[in-house]
């Protein structure tokens, strides 16, 4: 619990610094989220541990809960420093592009871990963190579509092979947001609930976002806050395109998808991206258990792996000519698959 909290948090005190004095601070909090990461998992070796079953990290959600607050406080600041004579240019584009990635690359693991959580106020908080990034249907998208659907056509958040990202971005983004408003109606129509629609509530709380950044910045807030939020989209469709590209289930005789197991999600074993992203590189094993701890999360052995932590994966998948260069032989490798492993059965948390 110690690397996670030391990866996630140590950008923040150089953020807020930065606000405050501008300068070194804010390069400091821009090569940490931009470079370090990459730099350290080349210099680290590959971490395959996990601890042992039913092990207890009874800090593991208290870490979620401060990093989802400082999630919340964050973007006000940052449109606050973004705004201010106080700075100059420069420091401003550092202030803002350093804060996305920390919304992309540490609040978005934060808000997929939280919606994941079995507590009502961990889902709750999930929530308000995607829609302060103006993207609160993550929450019925990612639990209700992309887990039954993943490596399927069904799934908006899987790129087929030889799809670039920036060709999958609109059918990823938008697809998205319908599957999950067709997933919410259903679920209502089977289970009617009092109270507002999801969506409403979404749009409810995004609106009161845009609403405190035209409080903090006027119109020039608003649209910093629209860009904060962009960029940090942009990363949460780059981490699904990264993490199942190319892979898809068999269809069974009976027109089904098989079951989803550990070979249907591209995992990586780099020890400080993995802290950084809440181990969120370990996906096989999170489709397998949505409620399992992101500490205890496993690598298994039959599940695929890419030869870079995911944050350089991310940036590879940019160009997309060198991510179908580069991904060929990895897809190859896999061409003849190992024997099956035991089917994942995901269960999806209802808040």
């Amino acid at each position: 619990m110690a690397a996670f909290a030391a990866a996630t948090l140590a950008p923040v005190p150089l953020l807020a610094l930065g606000v405050a004095a501008g300068g070194a601070w804010l390069w400091a909090a821009l090569l940490y989220m931009g470079l370090l990461s990459i730099l350290l998992d080349q210099l680290l070796p590959l971490v395959d541990s996990a601890p042992d079953e039913g092990t207890e990290f009874p800090a593991a959600d208290s870490l979620l809960l401060l990093l989802g607050l400082i999630a919340l406080a964050l973007p006000p600041l940052a449109i606050a420093g973004a705004t201010s004579p106080a700075l100059t240019l420069p420091e401003k584009a550092a202030l803002l592009f350093a804060t996305g990635l920390w919304l992309g690359q540490i609040a978005h693991p934060t808000a997929h871990e939280l919606i994941h959580r079995p507590a009502r106020r961990h889902v709750r908080l999930g929530i308000l963190v995607y829609a302060w990034m103006l993207i609160g249907h993550h929450t019925s998208s990612h639990r209700l579509v992309h887990h039954r659907h993943v490596a399927t056509p069904d799934d908006p958040a899987t790129a087929r092979r030889g799809l670039g990202f920036w060709r999958y971005l609109p059918r990823a983004s938008i697809g998205a947001f319908r599957a999950g408003l067709a997933a919410e109606g259903d679920l209502r129509r089977r289970n009617p609930q009092p109270g507002l629609h999801p969506y409403a509530r979404y749009a409810l709380l995004s609106a009161a976002a845009l609403a405190l950044a035209l409080l903090i910045g006027g119109p020039v807030g608003l649209l910093l806050w629209l860009g904060l939020a962009a960029h940090a989209q942009l990363q949460i469709h780059l981490s699904d395109y990264v993490q199942h590209y190319g892979l898809t289930r068999a269809i069974g005789p009976d027109g089904r998808p098989e079951p989803v197991n550990a070979r249907h999600s591209w995992n990586t074993a780099h020890w400080f991206s993995s802290a950084l992203l809440l181990n969120a590189p370990r996906h096989s094993d999170h489709h397998s258990n949505p409620s399992r701890p992101y500490p205890a999360l496993r690598l298994p052995e039959d599940a695929p792996r890419l030869p870079w932590p995911l944050p350089l994966a991310c940036t590879i998948a940019l160009f997309p000519p060198l991510w179908h260069r580069l991904m060929k032989p990895q897809l190859a490798r896999l061409a003849t698959p190992p024997p099956p492993s035991a089917p994942l059965h995901p269960t999806v948390a209802q808040g």
